[in-house]
């Protein structure tokens, strides 16, 4: 690589910018001077900071860049590879093996199917907000809830299960814990999942784990599938609720744009997945010499891959910074990932924003911050995804419309 391109020291973990919807300042910085940079990763070993769209997508598509995770390079210790079943970490063959048994059960057309449930989900969880009055949390009783339900009811997780697996996936995914608190979560997580895959194969039930327990994955690679579904399947989508709604209160115009016009639902909720971004980075690795924007990566050098800063790349979206629920460019973006990883339960995230950023704006039409926008409480930067850990609204109930008028 040439000597002359920019070099960001560490990897940013702090929103300057005082917005919390933008990446990290240095990061944007770092956009201007090119779509790549030089970085140390947290554990001393040389990297390279991927930052622009186009250099982003084609690494993603590359088969010489490998998602394994004991092969990632960034310090002076061994990786452990990922358990059986987690593929998302895994390349092909491995990854196929597990993926393809899947695919079926997440497509559009069944994923529409869910449609009417998620409307019920959704409107339950409406209810029981208005019925106890403003304010509220809108993460605990709007956010998490219903991706919650959605999925464990998917997969086929009992009803009196789901407050333990939504705090146990909050641990270690939130980014605000110990080495300890966090290995002690996953760890009873993966004794829980243990214990359902044993009770599916036992007393099949209608269910996706169930209809996985007639193939012939193991016990051990049906429970690492049943996690990364898990926490894929309502860490990502809790977070794009709670945060997309933040950003809505946050931009009135778009706002009242989305309200007025039911039509812009679907281009509102593609528009958000971009400009929020909140499955921020993800990492590969040169399995050989890459030739990667006019210089060459090294064979066993980790990347990191920037989705926020590729999914505000000037030269792929007019305005990046600007939320835009009307923008005519969205198509592409990246907030799914690209290439064999991209995100197998995407359709069902549609789906869920849908529905529920369209029943929120039409049931409470005065929503809004309860507290100054700056006391809303972040997830920091480190955690795997970014989010809202709180969000205090209120809103205009009738009966004090009533009393006024």
């Amino acid at each position: 690589m040439s000597e002359s391109l920019h070099t960001v020291t560490t990897l940013p973990t702090q929103r300057q910018s005082g917005c919390p919807f933008d990446p990290p300042t240095e990061l944007l910085d770092a956009r201007r001077h090119g779509p790549i940079s030089r970085f140390t990763h947290e554990g001393g070993k040389p990297g390279w900071l991927i930052i622009g769209y186009d250099l982003v997508r084609s690494v993603l598509a590359d088969p010489r860049f490998s998602s394994r995770k004991e092969l990632l390079n960034v310090g002076d210790f061994e990786v452990p590879p990922a358990p059986p079943g987690e593929f998302l970490l895994m390349d092909e063959p491995q990854h196929g093996r597990y993926r393809k048994p899947l695919v079926g059960k997440f497509t559009v057309r069944r994923m529409r199917l869910l449609t009417e449930r998620i409307e019920q989900i959704t409107a339950d969880c409406l209810d029981a907000m208005e019925k106890a009055g403003p304010p509220t949390d809108l993460v605990s009783a709007f956010a998490k809830p219903i991706p919650t339900i959605v999925i464990c009811e998917l997969l086929g997780v009992p009803y009196q299960d789901r407050g333990s697996f939504q705090q146990q996936i909050d641990t270690f995914m939130g980014g605000e814990t110990s080495d300890e608190e966090l290995i002690a979560a996953y760890t009873a997580t993966q004794e829980y999942l243990a214990q359902l895959v044993a009770a599916k194969r036992a007393n099949p039930t209608d269910d996706v784990l169930s209809e996985l327990t007639d193939s012939d994955l193991t016990d051990e690679e049906l429970k690492g599938i049943s996690l990364i579904l898990l926490a894929a399947g309502f860490d990502t989508t809790a977070n794009m609720l709670s945060l997309g709604t933040f950003a809505l209160l946050q931009n009135p115009a778009q706002l009242a744009a989305l309200r007025a016009d039911p039509a812009l639902t679907d281009r509102a909720v593609e528009e958000l997945l971009r400009y929020l971004s909140v499955a921020k980075t993800f990492m590969r690795t040169a399995l050989e010499d890459v030739e990667v924007g006019g210089g060459t990566i090294e064979a066993g050098t980790t990347v990191v891959l920037s989705y926020h800063t590729a999914n505000r790349d000037p030269e792929r979206f007019a305005d990046p910074h600007a939320l835009d629920l009307r923008r005519p460019d969205t198509a592409g973006h990246l907030a799914f990932s690209h290439g064999i990883h991209q995100c197998l339960g995407q359709q069902l995230a549609r789906v869920e924003m849908r529905v529920a950023f369209r029943a929120l704006v039409d049931r409470f039409p005065t929503l809004r911050l309860a507290v100054p926008a700056e006391e809303v409480g972040l997830r920091p930067e480190t955690a795997d995804i970014y989010g809202v850990k709180s969000l205090p609204v209120t809103w205009d109930e009738e009966e004090s419309d009533e009393e006024e008028s």
